[in-house]
C-alpha cells in the first residue's frame, strides 16, 4: 500500500522502468526517450512522462533522459540503493529456490533468516543459513531488524505466519502462498501466484484461437 499522493499503480511501474534502463546501460547506451521506453514496455510515452513527473523533472524535451542519472533517481525513489534484509518462511523446494536465487543479492535484497515449522527441517542448513523454528519469528525478526518477510509456506499457515512477521516488526510481505492475507493497512503486501497468471493466459489462448478459427 502506498501512503503518499502517488498512485500505487505508478509505484508498481517504476521497477519496470528501472529494469529497462539497467538493460540499456548494460548495452552501453547513454540516452533514451519516453518513446523508446514505451516501445520496450508496451506503455505509452505519455504515461511514462506522467509517472515520472510525480517525482520531478528528469529529462529535457528534444534530448531525452540521461540513463545513468535516471537510474540513480529511480533507485533513490524506490530505496533500492541501500541493502534490505529479508526473512523467509518456508524451507521447502520453493524456499530453497529463493535462497539460491542470485537476483535478490544483485539488487540489494538479502535473505538473512529462514523459518519453518517442520521438525525435520529445523536446524538444517540452507546455504549459509540455519533453518529456525517459526515459533520464534517475532523475536528473531525484531532482533535482526528485518522489515521484509517472504512467505513460501502453504496457504493453510500463511495468515498465521504473516501475523507473526508483523508482530516482529515486518512492514512489507511478499507472499507466494495462494491466499489473500488480512493485515493492517500500513503493511505493504505483494502476491506472486503463477497459477493465476496461467489461468489468465489460457483465456487469451482460447480467445485468439477462436479468432483464427473464424
Amino acid at each position: 500500500m502506498n501512503n503518499g499522493d502517488v498512485p500505487d499503480i505508478v509505484i508498481h511501474r517504476l521497477p519496470l522502468y528501472l529494469r529497462a534502463l539497467d538493460q540499456m546501460a548494460e548495452n552501453g547506451q547513454l540516452v533514451t526517450s519516453s518513446q523508446e521506453l514505451g516501445q520496450r514496455l508496451a506503455i505509452s510515452s505519455a504515461q511514462i512522462r506522467k509517472d515520472l513527473s510525480h517525482f520531478g523533472e528528469f529529462g529535457k524535451q528534444g534530448t531525452g533522459y540521461d540513463i545513468e542519472f535516471l537510474r540513480a533517481q529511480l533507485r533513490r525513489i524506490l530505496q533500492v540503493d541501500e541493502s534490505w534484509s529479508m526473512a523467509l518462511v518456508g524451507a521447502g523446494a520453493l524456499g530453497h529456490a529463493l535462497v539460491n536465487y542470485g537476483g535478490f543479492r544483485q539488487r540489494n535484497f538479502h535473505i538473512d533468516a529462514v523459518f519453518d515449522n517442520d521438525a525435520t527441517k529445523i536446524g538444517t542448513m540452507m546455504e549459509q543459513l540455519r533453518v529456525e523454528d517459526q515459533r520464534y519469528i517475532p523475536e528473531r525478526v525484531r532482533e535482526l531488524e528485518i522489515y521484509i518477510g517472504v512467505i513460501a509456506a502453504p496457504a493453510s499457515v500463511a495468515q498465521a505466519v504473516a501475523d507473526m512477521l508483523v508482530q516482529g516488526g515486518v512492514r512489507a510481505i511478499l507472499c507466494y502462498a495462494p491466499i489473500t492475507l488480512s493485515l493492517p493497512e500500513d503493511i505493504a503486501v505483494e502476491y506472486i501466484d503463477p497459477l493465476l497468471a496461467l489461468q489468465s493466459m489460457t483465456y487469451y489462448i482460447h480467445k485468439r484461437q477462436l479468432i483464427i478459427d473464424n
